[in-house]
């Protein structure tokens, strides 16, 4: 499974936000709304998430094991 990658850092905010968030999608998006909620302001909507799943972008993938 890929993982994705939402970083505060490519959307201007007045705040200039430098949060990172990675994981696999659905914890991404879970945590991003949360975050966008919590600290932006917006609403966690339905509506919030799917764009929030729309702007995801892929991790790079350097998990040592």
């Amino acid at each position: 499974m890929t993982r994705k990658t939402a970083d505060c850092r490519t959307y201007p905010s007045e705040m200039n936000c430098t949060l990172t968030l990675t994981g696999e999608e659905d914890e991404v998006v879970r945590a991003a709304s949360e975050h966008a909620a919590s600290v932006h302001g917006h609403e966690n909507t339905p509506e919030l998430r799917e764009e929030i799943r729309g702007l995801l972008e892929d991790a790079d993938e350097k998990v040592s094991t």
